[in-house]
């Protein structure tokens, strides 16, 4: 795991170039705090720059940015090749094995970009990475990122630069840097709590989406992404071609796939071991991994005093079982907290998913004992995990029983009544309703915002939205298509749940979950691993029947069968619970001054971006005990902390 940064001017660049590229990468130290490199070519007009954390090939040979071994590609790589020895052997086995300085992957793919060309290498590669790679002798400059999105890469023409590097900081660090705050995509941190790809928080500045290629030469300043793996066709090809063996050779087939991801991801010259929760994703993961090590694994919870929010105790017993040597650490409110001022550094652009703090907090944990750790990302999205999806599809069918205009005619019915007149009218029969009612109007206001939906994929956006109407928020903007809304990027499904995991495939996936880990715990130069989102288990997972994953209303059927050839049943049949902290109660509680600060109603009206009028009511609201609202103030105090960041 590493950082990288560079810019690619055609005209040619000055002798500054080298110093520059050099300060954007030293913006990723943390990334990568045990080695630093740069290059360039001054009259082609490109610079690379490099920060290494050394996980494979520790000595000098895995320098970067690296030289192909014909000497045409120079690379600045951030990741890792799984698959690089059998990369290695099949290079010497059609003659084009060079002269190995080292054993770094890095290398490996180099001489593969030697002997078929970069497409051909990054398709035979198994890995996660985002690399930008010279060609000398053609003068083309190629960006690249993994399949599921697990390592980020950032581009944008500043003038007559193009900037690119890991994340944003880096960008912003080169003195041509001058992109604005983009109000349009702050609608989509509202509403996701992450801005997705391709946008970012600047106007012009882009994410490359994951499985694309972004090629550009001298004379071609314009240039569109290109897919070299498409998690859409993917999911097509699965369903179009399903697997035709019994449920029994489903799981033994998805035990060998995951087998032998996690082995491969176990490739590292410096400690290795595994975030446990105690959950079924990261359950097997550690199984699968202690049964290919001789030696205990290293694995590590933490928990909190909270019994709402604690599953190290479940973790601890699926650890006594497995044998791992096992490190836990119970954490206070306090130290959470603690966390809070480092976020608006810590992510390039702002981020609201406040399983951050959690996150975070195992990462540090983990980089006290190793320098990599698996997780058990991914599951969900591909076995059918999320109570969302069962949910999603149960609303979806009883919806679609009346005809769209008359569900619109409900809807509106409700909304023309605010929740608090809602909650008088029906206080005189409160004491008759379920215990989650005890705010009818929250409820019916949010039963029709999803009745409004005119299809599966709105219904869907309804239930995964913070702000509803992102628009009203934030002041001149609109909010843009993303995989949710625009149907040339939706993956496509007759069936309601397996349409709802493959927009969570192309969307909540490596715009929330990946970018979290990924910040998170480069945060602490800890590199992390999803042996789940191996890119041929998830072409697998999408060939399996909904009934091989679902069965009796509960998801991940397979992975539980996987599961239980390692680790009793007992140990890990439980409710799911989310990676989650107290945020509702701490923001009426020792978090609000801070909030209060960030959310003052002159400095909302001086700064502009937000309808303060708005904010402040939802504030009150939650203040008050009336309303919830914790997950829609968390958002837009994100943005607040970042942007406050930005100006020091």
């Amino acid at each position: 795991m590493c950082g990288l940064a560079g810019f690619f001017r055609p005209g040619g660049l000055t002798q500054e170039a080298q110093a520059q590229a050099r300060r954007m990468a030293d913006q990723l130290v943390l990334r990568g705090p045990d080695d630093a490199g740069v290059w360039a070519d001054e009259p082609a007009g490109i610079a690379l720059a490099h920060r290494r954390l050394s996980i494979v090939d520790l000595s000098p040979a895995g320098h970067q940015p690296m030289a192909s071994g014909a000497g045409r590609y120079m690379i600045a790589f951030n990741g890792e090749i799984y698959n690089h020895e059998r990369l290695r052997e099949e290079l010497s086995r059609a003659g084009h094995e060079p002269t190995w300085r080292g054993h770094s992957d890095t290398e490996t793919l180099l001489a593969g970009f030697d002997a078929w060309g970069v497409q051909a290498t990054v398709e035979r590669a198994v890995g996660m990475f985002a690399f930008a790679v010279w060609d000398r002798r053609e003068q083309v400059l190629t960006l690249g990122r993994d399949r599921l999105g697990e390592k980020p890469l950032y581009y944008g023409w500043q003038g007559d630069t193009l900037l690119f590097g890991s994340e944003l900081k880096a960008l912003k660090a080169h003195p041509g840097f001058r992109a604005a705050i983009d109000r349009d995509a702050l609608t989509l941190l509202m509403r996701h709590n992450a801005v997705p790809a391709p946008y970012t928080i600047y106007r012009g500045i882009h994410k490359l989406l994951p499985g694309t290629l972004l090629v550009l030469t001298t004379s071609q300043r314009e240039a569109v992404p290109v897919p070299y793996w498409d998690a859409r066709q993917v999911v097509a090809q699965g369903l179009a071609r399903p697997f035709t063996g019994t449920p029994l050779e489903a799981v033994d087939r998805l035990d060998a796939l995951l087998r032998e991801a996690v082995g491969q991801q176990m490739m590292a010259d410096v400690p290795l071991g595994a975030f446990l929760s105690g959950g079924i994703d990261s359950s097997t993961v550690v199984a699968l991994m202690q049964a290919q090590s001789a030696r205990p694994i290293r694995t590590f919870t933490i928990g909190f005093h909270e019994a709402d929010y604690n599953e190290a105790q479940h973790a601890a017993a699926v650890a006594r079982h497995l044998g791992t040597d096992h490190t836990e650490l119970y954490v206070t409110a306090q130290q959470a907290m603690d966390v809070i001022p480092r976020l608006p550094t810590l992510y390039c652009e702002p981020f609201s998913d406040a399983s951050q703090i959690p996150t975070f907090l195992v990462s540090q944990l983990a980089r006290q004992h190793v320098t990599v750790s698996l997780s058990g990302d991914g599951g969900d999205e591909l076995f059918g995990g999320y109570p969302r999806y069962m949910l999603g599809q149960r609303l979806w069918g009883q919806m679609s029983r009346l005809p769209s205009g008359a569900r619109g005619m409900l809807a509106r019915a409700i909304l023309s009544l605010s929740p608090q007149a809602w909650n008088r009218v029906l206080g005189p029969v409160q004491r008759c309703l379920p215990a989650a009612w005890a705010r009818p109007g929250d409820r019916l206001h949010k039963g029709a915002n999803l009745l409004a939906a005119r299809s599966l994929t709105d219904l869907y956006r309804s239930l995964v939205s913070h702000w509803p109407d992102p628009a009203a928020l934030v002041l001149n903007a609109q909010e843009p298509a993303t995989a949710l809304t625009d149907p040339m990027r939706q993956p496509v499904s007759d069936d309601v749940m397996q349409q709802m995991m493959a927009l969570d495939l192309v969307s909540y996936l490596p715009d929330d979950i990946l970018t979290k880990v990924d910040r998170a715990a480069m945060g602490v130069s800890l590199e992390t691993r999803v042996p789940l989102l191996d890119h041929r288990v998830v072409a697998f997972a999408w060939t399996l029947p909904l009934d091989y994953k679902v069965r009796a209303g509960q998801g991940k059927w397979p992975l539980r069968q996987v599961l239980d050839r390692y680790v009793p049943r007992e140990l890990i049949d439980r409710p799911k619970m989310g990676f989650g902290i107290p945020l509702d109660s701490w923001l009426r509680g020792p978090l609000r001054d801070w909030a209060e600060d960030l959310l003052d109603e002159s400095r909302l009206r001086q700064e502009g971006y937000f309808n303060s009028t708005l904010v402040r009511l939802t504030w009150a609201e939650h203040l008050s005990g009336q309303r919830n609202w914790q997950y829609l103030l968390w958002d837009v105090l994100m943005f607040q902390a970042w942007l406050a960041e930005q100006s020091r």
